[in-house]
């Protein structure tokens, strides 16, 4: 097998050993599935992009099949993984709108004049859920909202910044919640720069804190936006790497901006 470009990029930061780390791997033609899930799986972080064919960057719009992994999963969206991939193709020369083709459909993306990364995502807005038996046990704190939403996701709201910050869930027992992972949200607090904070956790997927979920936001985004009329808003995870997402609602339609920095260039032999 020749050898492949493999890139780890900080994704939704400025800064290297922030935000989000992604993988993401040049295909030369198509895998079979088991061979990209043990890559992921060697790579070992939480999700790896792997694009192909790669077309000349003067086509426009270059159109890319893109597939992300877990350590130990295939997932239908990934948002940063995807910053991460369209910073890498800018990164290579492309200059023109990107569309990937992927198993939730055409994604766009574009670079924005201050060297953002643009994604056009489906909003997924949460819907009110019965109640999740253990949830609130499993997360230490009472949820004031639970909903549905995002990529199979539960959705949380609880009530402020500094209970959102405090969580230190029960990973044990939010692996019993029949979903992709667990969207927990609030507002934040009046004298922060952004409008709301976010955390994921998804140990179903292997990955117990997710850093920064550009998926996730997906629901976040038009769930706030009808709560405080506005389309346009500023999220901040609140994990230990933080990230910082730029979020608009379009119609059906989330547009997720974030910077991204590569950190790693190598190659993949195997």
């Amino acid at each position: 097998m020749p050898p492949l470009p493999v890139y780890v990029v900080d994704a939704f930061t400025e800064s290297a050993f922030s935000g989000n780390p992604a993988a993401v791997v040049l295909l030369d033609g198509p895998r079979e599935a088991a061979w990209l899930q043990s890559v992921a799986a060697e790579l070992n972080l939480s999700e790896t992009a792997f694009l192909e064919p790669l077309p000349e960057p003067s086509e426009n719009p270059a159109q890319i099949g893109l597939r992300w992994f877990t350590p130990t999963v295939e997932v239908d969206l990934c948002g940063h993984a995807t910053l991460a991939s369209g910073h890498i193709l800018y990164q290579l020369g492309f200059t023109a709108s990107i569309e990937f083709s992927s198993r939730s459909g055409l994604l766009g993306v574009a670079q924005g004049g201050d060297g953002t990364i643009v994604l056009d995502f489906p909003s997924r807005p949460p819907r009110t859920a019965p109640d999740i038996q253990g949830l609130g046990q499993a997360l230490g704190v009472e949820p004031t909202w639970v909903g549905r939403g995002g990529d199979n996701d539960v959705f949380v709201e609880v009530r402020d910044e500094s209970t959102l910050r405090s969580l230190a869930p029960d990973i044990g027992g939010l692996s019993t919640v029949d979903a992709r992972g667990i969207i927990v949200t609030a507002l934040a607090d009046e004298a922060c720069p952004y409008d709301v904070v976010t955390r994921f956790f998804a140990p179903r997927a292997g990955i117990n804190e997710d850093p920064v979920t550009g998926s996730a936001h997906t629901a976040v985004a038009p769930y706030w936006a009808q709560r405080l009329e506005r389309t346009e808003l500023l999220a901040y995870q609140a994990s230990a790497r933080g990230g910082l997402l730029a979020l608009q609602v379009v119609g059906d339609r989330v547009l997720l901006g974030g910077h991204a920095v590569t950190v790693v260039e190598g190659t993949l032999l195997a």
